[in-house]
């Protein structure tokens, strides 16, 4: 046998391992000869994977997008449209898939709204990618390329985006309806985006800040109501009740302690007991605990403090019985169960300081304000504070909702018109919505490719087109005719109509901008370049080998 002929027989039997071998397993069997698959068929793998994941959270784009159910395990139910929601609770196996997943959850915490927007991209610029390398192009040269047009396309919405002030109240509350309108709750907008607005702007000095601690807003869900009850609260809101029989419930000119110790008698370790053989025994140890109690009441009577928050303890009472019918006698406010996580945003709100021990218990650690109150939401009952005397920055949303998803959901969608606003302060500019920055892009990439030659100018025209799924979906998901809408919007751009977007409600192309659709800079931004990121990587990758 010739050298030429046993390397075409090496050829064919490696080839029928190839036929005979199971998809996606990384290894391939044949009578006594074993090898791996092509890195091509693994890389499709991935990239079917990827685009499934795309298309499951594809109807869910834009304001007539659909709303998924998700049903766990456990049988509890999520209705919502959020991209990040619908993937994080999603059964993702495949390592690919999964990297979409991520994808989204780095643009819920980098920007917090566009999270399935990021995912769509990412889908239709893998497909792209794939048909590229059908044709023969290497991953490595598609991948720098889809890179060079992310970077051209970072610097065309920066060019194309508008300048804003954190003083322009309205330009702030049309970003967060944006946001809203493709929500659940968007019949609401027009009370939930300028809460959101209010919240942001109490938390942070627009002057010198250029970033929001989202822990500074706290929103407290109630049901009970409709989500028209919803409010903001300059102050605090404390969603345990006030205790004791013949206790007040309404304090003005509050002096406010947060404790951290308990009121009750103290308890030996888990494994010690103590044992009593008589009467007098008892009653000394009863006489005792009370005592014990009563010297611990005085010292709080002592400051002048009318409004008690005790914080929750594991191993004993936070407070007995007998401390409760004492401080109540004494006219004292008190709220037992307070979370160790909660305590330092009550402390920052209400200027006072957690107080660890009896020692420390002295007027200067006490908070002042000039109403405490308990009212009724709903089925349940709040504590309400406000008037803070020395305020920290920061604010309370009380949330309503008729039910436990309608709640939820305003929950998730608050939180997204929050990061909106967040994202208007990182990076002070707004662009048009409605799908008229992808067209631009698309467009403006288009002539730039042309600029160009070889291989570079065939992936960023991909690029280009791929980018045209955003305007093609939205109007799909509108009822439009997905085609006649994107070619009218791309001469639109082409006669240099930047502001040419789909106007979902009217179902027809106009200025987006006179219709109030703008969103911030940063959403765009963050999406193209995580999306590329993401692409570049799963391009890259040209086998799975599995570890036991």
């Amino acid at each position: 046998m010739t050298t030429s002929d046993s390397t075409k027989s090496f050829a064919a039997a490696a080839s029928a391992g190839v036929a005979k071998g199971t998809a996606g397993s990384g290894q391939t069997n044949d009578v006594g000869f074993k090898t791996r698959q092509r890195p091509d068929a693994i890389r499709n793998s991935n990239i079917v994977a990827a685009k499934a994941v795309a298309d499951a959270v594809r109807t869910s784009l834009g304001p007539r997008g659909m709303d998924k159910m998700i049903q766990t395990g456990n049988g509890e139910v999520t209705i919502t449209n959020d991209g990040a929601t619908i993937l994080k609770q999603m059964s993702v196996i495949h390592p690919a898939a999964k990297m979409l997943v991520e994808l989204s959850k780095a643009q819920d915490i980098e920007a917090g709204d566009g999270t399935t927007t990021v995912v769509v991209l990412a889908g239709s610029l893998l497909d792209a990618a794939s048909r590229l390398v059908s044709k023969g192009l290497h991953p490595t040269a598609i991948a720098d390329a889809f890179e060079k047009a992310a970077d051209k396309a970072t610097e065309i919405l920066k060019g194309i985006s508008i300048p804003i002030e954190l003083s322009d109240n309205d330009s702030l509350q049309r970003s967060a309806s944006t946001s809203l309108n493709s929500k659940v709750v968007s019949q609401h907008t027009h009370l939930l985006a300028p809460i959101a607005v209010q919240a942001v702007l109490k938390v942070i000095n627009p002057a010198v800040d250029n970033n929001v601690d989202l822990r500074d807003i706290r929103i407290v869900k109630k049901l009970g109501g409709t989500i028209e009850d919803t409010e903001l609260v300059e102050g605090l809101v404390l969603d345990q009740k006030t205790i004791g029989f013949g206790a007040p419930t309404r304090i003005e000119k509050a002096k406010i302690a947060l404790i951290q110790f308990c009121i009750s008698p103290p308890k030996t370790d888990m494994e010690n007991t103590v044992i009593i053989s008589d009467h007098a025994q008892m009653d000394r140890v009863i006489k005792e605990e009370r005592q014990y109690i009563l010297n611990i009441i005085k010292q709080i009577k002592k400051t002048n403090c009318n409004v008690l928050l005790i914080q929750k303890s594991i191993l004993r009472d936070a407070i007995s019985d007998l401390a409760i019918h004492y401080l109540a006698k004494m006219k004292i406010l008190i709220v037992k169960d307070v979370e160790r996580e909660d305590v330092p945003f009550i402390a920052k709100t209400l200027g006072c300081k957690p107080i660890a021990s009896l020692d420390h218990f002295q007027q200067d650690m006490l908070g002042t304000a000039d109403l405490v109150e308990e009212i009724t939401a709903g089925s349940d009952k709040i504590v309400k504070i406000t008037g803070v005397a020395h305020p920290g920055h920061t604010v309370s949303i009380l949330l309503r909702g008729s039910n436990k998803l309608v709640l939820e959901e305003a929950d998730r969608s608050i939180h997204d018109a929050l990061c909106v606003i967040r994202c208007l302060v990182k990076e002070r500019a707004l662009i048009a919505g409605g799908a008229a920055p992808e067209i631009e892009l698309s467009v403006r990439l288009a002539e730039y490719a042309q600029s160009l030659s070889g291989v570079h100018q065939y992936c960023i025209r991909a690029f280009a087109e791929a980018l045209e799924v955003i305007p093609y979906t939205l109007a799909e998901n509108a009822g439009l005719n997905p085609i006649a809408t994107v070619t009218e919007l791309r001469n639109r751009h082409a006669q240099n109509d930047t502001n040419a977007g789909i106007n979902v409600r009217k179902g027809l192309i106009s200025n987006i901008l006179e219709e109030n659709v703008v969103q911030p800079l940063l959403v765009s931004v963050s999406a193209i370049r995580l999306a590329t990121e993401t692409v570049r990587s799963i391009l890259k990758i040209d086998d799975i080998i599995e570890t036991m």
